[in-house]
């Protein structure tokens, strides 16, 4: 983190920073961690050093950002551009993650092998009711996408009030839905290893509930700093990261019930 000195340019210039190296580190003993647990699932505890360590590289990067923005006063128009820039790409490598398992999805349901019986879904698999819990779980998302849009409407209108209610209602949704998933898993008629269809539809849903957690998590730092009165209407990249990645968060799953829940359940779609 730098501090605030005058220059004759718009753009912030950081001091060296040890969090990327960090980092880097982290991301290697949590890898070497997973490799090992997949290798004995006895091995279970060897991810917490990995994933221990990528946690507090978040927080202290995220931190002196933070800091950057609010007590160096570093992040000018230009920067908070470069920064949306940043954001609007790693939603777009977001995208492209999801693309792979829409594809391998696709390819199975629109191309079945003899193995899988001919037809889509695989011959012998029971398939969730798209009307019961996953639309409850997509009204959920929708309104969660409508109380996240109240609250930027509220701060960039200067309503500290209306921001921390439309925060609030939006983590307790974000809750709520993964609360309802972990539900339907339990639920679920078929296991992970049990085909293509459980494989396709487990790593699907289950890195989209990934993405809906880390949104929470998201969200929920953004109220604590509307707590402490760290965004103002000209500037709260923070929040309008979060509102961005929370609406990309509702268009992946209004594809994986459209594609997934409904166009893929067969028969018990039109019951």
């Amino acid at each position: 983190m730098a501090e605030h000195q005058s220059h004759n340019h718009p753009y912030h210039l950081v001091n060296p920073s040890p969090w990327p190296a960090f980092g880097a580190f982290s991301a290697l003993v949590l890898s070497g961690g997973a490799l090992m647990y997949f290798k004995d699932n006895d091995n279970l505890w060897m991810i917490f050093p990995g994933l221990i360590l990528a946690l507090l590289t978040m927080y202290m990067w995220w931190r002196d950002v933070i800091r950057e923005a609010i007590i160096d006063k570093a992040h000018t128009p230009t920067v908070q551009l470069g920064l949306r820039y940043g954001m609007a790409l790693f939603i777009a490598s977001e995208v492209m993650f999801f693309v792979a398992w829409f594809w391998a999805y696709f390819n199975a349901a629109l191309f079945p092998t003899e193995w899988m019986g001919g037809i889509w879904p695989p011959e012998g698999t029971m398939t969730f009711d798209p009307w019961d819990l996953p639309f409850i779980n997509t009204l959920i998302l929708l309104l969660s996408g409508t109380t996240v849009t109240w609250a930027h409407h509220a701060l960039k209108e200067g309503n500290r009030e209306g921001l921390i209610a439309g925060l609030w209602l939006t983590v307790i949704l974000g809750l709520l839905f993964t609360s309802l998933q972990v539900v339907e898993y339990l639920l679920a008629p078929f296991g992970f290893r049990e085909g293509i269809y459980g494989s396709t539809f487990f790593m699907a849903t289950g890195f989209h509930g990934f993405h809906v957690i880390v949104g929470t998590i998201f969200l929920a730092v953004c109220l604590v700093r509307a707590y402490k009165n760290q965004f103002l209407p000209n500037q709260h990249f923070g929040f309008e990261a979060a509102a961005w990645y929370w609406h990309f968060v509702d268009v992946v799953w209004l594809f994986l019930f459209t594609s997934i829940y409904w166009w893929g359940a067969g028969e018990i779609a039109h019951h």
